[in-house]
């Protein structure tokens, strides 16, 4: 560094020097030129006697020149000017303006030296554009025309090379051949690449070496080293120098960093960390159940170290599916079909991995696959029952009488202990119990005889429970198909009516009836029409059988009249000619209606044709008026009667067997029977104002019938009645007449509790209801009811 700058201050000195003695030089030939050529007139006459004045210009000028960052203590001297009309008296100025006239360049305005006051970057600016005049300093006229002149700057090495778009960064193939291309990097210079060596770059590597070179006139980087593995080393540093001067010493120079990363190619085969794998499964996981997970490592990155896996031989190819977890890259072995312990416990499988995408430039480093042993052992399960069939189906009569075999389903244990099986029918699969299974043998019967026409298919659960181990149970689907019996008459297809002219024609067909069965057509069964025998010999209709199930309507005879009958009703008999045979009588009818002479039906209603006579308009406005008289009197009589105070019947005051007695007073609930008695409504005290309380126990008793109240803690009901009864009767002061008597009393300690209704409903109780059964006829219905409802749940 040291170097080229002594250096640099050597050239300056001698371009300093060099300089001064131009400069000392120019104005002399400037002003000998210009002296030459300025303001000379040569007088020339011409033929006819005249003078032509020709004018040249007064300068010649040539490009000054002035070093750049000149730091001496002295102004520089870019040059000299001077004019022919310069006689040296001083009355000629001399006047410089352009770029940067008056604060970089000064011109002395009498002898015309031009000084750079300033120092001069040519990287700032390169040239500057003058205008230089001489005018008469008194007058200030011009002297000669103003003309412009350049200063250019001189370059000297004065900038170092720069890398502009640094540092940079580059991708490369691991693996690479020598001298592949890695990156180009470029340096500029400042200085002006048309003088001298300034900016003549030579590029060297600094770092890098020796995986990496560059090519000093390009910039090129390339490899420099073979077989380069990314999994060794990824990333490298590259220092890159750019020297101006050719590259020769004293030059200057500029460094920038190459950051350059290895990319992945498949150069790395798969490998199995470990020769062989043991896995192990339970006999009672289904099929796409995971068994175990392998893996093959690819130091390889992205799609160049995927891996694919396959079984290439082995005894469990068809039991076990093996696939590839694409985010760990592992071989993932699953369940194609369950195991069983007990027919096999051992598997051996063969595994392949290879790669998926195989680089062909490296296919002689291969095989890019490797191979390992996988053992999957069964491990045993308590399984359920297994049914021989998946699914059963059977056939049974219509109308089969309970207790007829359905079929048979068998279930077995297939663990090694072969625990025996219970069979059930699932209440929900069959709620209203059509069927039964033994428990034991799997023999499916009916419960009660079956309706095709209700339900032709009956679709239910058989489950088999082993018995012993963890009680495990499978079911399978049984269907019932409840085969037709004829069992149904046939019966017209529609109900509607049939309308026939009353100027219909004999032979002509009014109607075509049709039949439906809710059995089964057997092929070529077909319905048989015919008129039933007991109107076989109507002289009004006819019918035909088409001998297709259906049968056609004829009218016999002429002329229908709507007055006379207007409704026929004709019984047909349908026979469906079915095993055995059923038939049905059905009544078809025939409604008389009034058509046109195209037969289009006018009215099917009976008509009045016979009007009342002897009825003139005046007799019925006669009755209409008697009528309205007669519905006044009656609201008026109505409105009468309502304005009466006092009743139209009168009764007697002392007979009181029918008043209503409305009172407001409450009881105090079950076990209070004194709180209130009927009694004192007739009872004459109270007329007489003597009220008795009715809160509390009176203090008259009146004596009780011989035989007193039964003991409290019996259970004899009947008798208690009986008793409340004699004591009713006896009493002085009880109603005279019909009345209500209420018996709250149920006997303390009785263990039936509440005979109510209203809580039997909501109450589980666990009471045995037997003893009802000894209460006595009365309580018989109790007992019936309680019994029953046992009974039932029992059965359930």
């Amino acid at each position: 560094m040291w170097e080229g700058l002594g250096l640099q201050v050597f050239l300056m000195c001698l371009g300093a020097v060099l300089y001064s003695a131009v400069a000392a030089s120019a104005p002399l030939e400037h002003s000998h030129r210009r002296r030459l050529s300025l303001h000379r007139h040569r007088e020339r006459t011409g033929k006819e006697g005249q003078v032509l004045h020709r004018s040249k210009r007064g300068w010649v000028w040539n490009q000054f020149f002035v070093i750049e960052e000149y730091t001496g203590p002295d102004p520089v001297l870019v040059g000299r000017l001077h004019s022919d009309v310069d006689a040296g008296d001083g009355n000629c100025k001399y006047i410089l303006s352009g770029e940067g006239a008056g604060t970089i360049f000064v011109i002395d305005d009498k002898t015309g030296n031009i000084h750079a006051t300033k120092t001069l970057d040519r990287e700032e600016q390169a040239q500057y554009t003058l205008t230089a005049q001489a005018v008469d300093r008194a007058t200030n006229k011009p002297l000669e025309p103003p003309s412009e002149f350049i200063v250019k700057v001189q370059d000297i090495n004065d900038n170092p090379p720069e890398f502009l778009h640094g540092p940079y960064y580059a991708r490369v193939p691991e693996m690479s051949n020598v001298g592949t291309s890695v990156m180009q990097v470029t340096a500029t210079d400042a200085d002006d690449p048309t003088y001298g060596n300034s900016a003549r770059l030579v590029y060297s590597i600094l770092q890098g070496q020796p995986y990496f070179s560059v090519e000093p006139q390009t910039g090129i980087i390339r490899t420099a080293l073979p077989n380069m593995d990314r999994e060794a080393r990824q990333e490298y540093d590259v220092v890159i120098q750019a020297k101006d001067m050719g590259g020769h010493m004293g030059g200057l120079s500029g460094t920038t960093e190459v950051k350059i990363t290895l990319t992945d190619v498949n150069d790395n085969p798969p490998k199995f960390p470990q020769s062989v794998y043991s896995m192990s499964v339970s006999e009672d996981k289904v099929s796409g159940e995971e068994v175990g997970r392998l893996k093959a490592k690819d130091p390889d990155l992205g799609e160049n170290g995927l891996v694919s896996y396959r079984f290439i031989e082995g005894d469990g190819m068809t039991v076990f599916e093996i696939t590839t977890d694409t985010d760990t890259r592992e071989g993932v072995i699953k369940l194609r079909k369950p195991v069983d312990f007990e027919t096999k416990r051992a598997y051996t499988l063969r595994v392949e991995a290879s790669n998926t995408h195989v680089d062909p430039r490296f296919i002689a480093w291969g095989p890019y696959k490797d191979t390992a042993t996988v053992k999957v052992m069964v491990e045993d399960a308590d399984e359920p029952p297994a049914f021989l069939a998946t699914s059963y189906s059977f056939e049974v009569e219509e109308n089969a009488h309970d207790g007829t075999v359905v079929g048979r389903v068998h279930a077995k244990d297939t663990d090694v202990a072969n625990n025996p099986v219970r069979y059930m029918i699932p209440r929900y699969t069959d709620v209203e119990q059509f069927f039964s299974v033994g428990p034991e043998d799997g023999i499916i019967k009916t419960t009660r005889p079956l309706d095709r026409e209700t339900l032709p298919w009956h679709n239910i659960s058989v489950s088999a429970t082993e018995i012993g181990g963890h009680h495990q149970d499978t079911k399978v689907r049984v269907n019932i198909k409840v085969k037709d019996m004829n069992d149904n008459a046939p019966e017209f297809a529609t109900q509607n009516e049939i309308l026939v002219c009353e100027n219909a024609s004999p032979g002509k067909l009014i109607e075509t009836v049709s039949a439906v069965d809710k059995d089964e057509m057997a092929h070529r069964q077909y319905f048989h029409f015919s008129i039933a025998p007991e109107a076989v010999n109507n002289h009004n209709f006819s019918l035909k059988d088409n001998r297709d199930s259906t049968a056609s309507i004829y009218v016999t005879r002429r002329g229908f009249s709507r007055m006379t009958q207007d409704v026929y009703f004709l019984p047909i008999e349908i026979n469906d000619n079915g095993n055995p045979p059923m038939s049905s009588t059905n009544t078809l009818t025939i409604r008389v209606c009034s058509c046109d002479s195209k037969d289009t039906i006018l009215s099917c209603n009976v008509e009045p044709y016979i009007l009342p006579a002897g009825l003139s308009t005046g007799a019925l406005i006669a009755i209409l008026a008697c009528i309205v008289i007669l519905l006044a009197i009656v609201v008026l009589f109505v409105a009468l009667r309502r304005q009466k105070k006092e009743p139209l019947i009168v009764f007697e005051e002392e007979d009181i067997r029918e008043n209503i007695i409305t009172y407001d007073d409450e009881g105090g609930g079950e076990e209070d029977t004194e709180a209130f008695d009927i009694a004192t409504l007739q009872n004459p005290d109270g007329a007489n104002g003597f009220l008795p309380r009715k809160d509390i126990k009176p203090e008259l008793q009146y004596p009780m019938r011989p035989g007193g109240h039964p003991v409290a803690n019996t259970v004899d009901v009947d008798d208690f009645i009986k008793t409340r009864i004699n004591d009713a009767d006896s009493d002085p002061t009880a109603p005279p007449y019909d009345s209500i008597q209420i018996y709250g009393y149920e006997g303390r300690g009785s263990i039936a509790g509440s005979l109510s209704s209203l809580e039997s409903v909501t109450t589980d109780s666990d009471l045995d209801y037997d003893y009802l059964q000894s209460w006595g006829p009365r309580f018989k219905k109790l007992a019936d009811l309680y019994g029953t409802k046992d009974s039932a749940d029992d059965n359930s």
